[in-house]
């Protein structure tokens, strides 16, 4: 039986193509034992308000920590997630399906308030976001599968661990993976297109899509997943 898998990146309440990545593949590999990349998506997102796009950012401790890991990174300021729930809450509660997910959400940042750790705190959102969404693709960490030298050694290495013949890749990554390092360990490399999801009803002006999913969750609820299905809502 085939089985593809995906390794990216843990970001913070990524957007629906995150999503869509991780529902399209047998398994979902959280790839943070690599270094921190800062003005990234692994600790803050986008949200939509009345004044416009807004960036939500969880404050992390930097000083001194240049070659850090991902999952080394711990949060400077333990009130950011009362702070975000809150900017959250008004720029959403006129959303259609506020009430919907009001709970569940609300939960997730009273159970993030209590986490140190970036890569922790980026977990629990996406293994719960993919609940609202329908998801259930198996999500692993990349630190408890072991590892290897190299950057296409690394990937093919977790390909091999899950028993994978098949490495679905961001687009970014085309222009460094060596696709012959993986054909001969038998694991084909595909590469996900973002191109062509639907619009949604969506508040405060024109459509953006580059947004937390946590924008489509509150403007379209139960319904979501199907938004992630491009050209087919």
């Amino acid at each position: 039986m085939q089985k593809k898998i995906a390794v990216v990146q843990s970001n913070y309440i990524p957007w629906k193509g995150y999503f869509d990545l991780i529902r399209s593949v047998d398994a979902f590999v959280l790839y943070d034992d690599v270094q921190y990349t800062r003005r990234d998506w692994r600790n803050r997102n986008k949200v939509k308000t009345a004044q416009g796009e807004h960036w939500l950012s969880i404050p992390v401790k930097q000083k001194g920590q240049v070659d850090q890991l991902i999952n080394e990174v711990q949060v400077s300021d333990p009130n950011w997630a009362a702070a975000h729930w809150k900017t959250i809450e008004r720029s959403y509660r006129r959303a259609s399906c506020f009430a919907q997910m009001e709970a569940p959400i609300r939960a997730l940042y009273e159970q993030a308030a209590d986490l140190t750790h970036l890569s922790a705190i980026n977990h629990l959102f996406i293994s719960g976001l993919c609940s609202l969404l329908d998801i259930h693709t198996p999500l692993y960490r990349s630190e408890d599968l072991g590892s290897a030298q190299g950057r296409n050694e690394r990937l093919i290495h977790l390909c091999l661990a899950l028993g994978a013949d098949e490495y679905l890749s961001g687009p970014a990554a085309s222009h460094y993976l060596d696709e012959a390092a993986f054909a001969a360990n038998g694991v084909a490399v595909s590469y996900m297109s973002y191109a062509g999801y639907p619009e949604y009803p969506q508040l405060y002006g024109d459509f953006q899509h580059a947004l937390s999913v946590i924008d489509l969750l509150f403007n379209t609820g139960a319904d979501a997943s199907a938004f992630l299905t491009k050209g087919a809502a």
